[in-house]
């Protein structure tokens, strides 16, 4: 089990980190991956800011599991999982698919989550 933890933290860290990547480097095509397409004469810095925010996100989760432990990654992840939820909120009022809103954003509240309960575990 040990292992299945720490993987599955590993690869969630990975994935925001890459998607945090993503938007930094290729903004309007992840804003469309998001669920809510950015418009033609949007303001950049705001896709630059969730970038920025996302990546922060991915190195500092896998900090915590290399320099302070399985105990401390579960209690963030357990956290972080609130912004895939407020993610699913936000597609929705902005005129976003229930399909992504749900088919992505919240899915992955859920296995963040579940990753929590294994490090937890752990």
């Amino acid at each position: 089990m040990t292992a299945t933890a720490y993987t599955v933290a590993v690869l969630l860290n990975l994935f925001i980190l890459f998607i945090g990547a993503r938007f930094l480097l290729q903004p309007r095509l992840a804003a469309a991956g998001y669920g809510v397409p950015a418009k033609p004469d949007g303001d950049a810095a705001y896709l630059a800011i969730k970038g920025l925010r996302d990546a922060t996100y991915g190195v500092l989760g896998l900090a915590l599991l290399l320099f302070v432990g399985a105990r401390a990654e579960a209690w963030y992840m357990l956290v972080v999982a609130l912004t895939p939820l407020g993610d699913t909120l936000i597609v929705l009022r902005h005129g976003g698919t229930k399909a992504v809103a749900f088919g992505i954003h919240f899915a992955t509240a859920v296995v963040v989550l579940i990753s929590a309960v294994l490090l937890f575990l752990v």
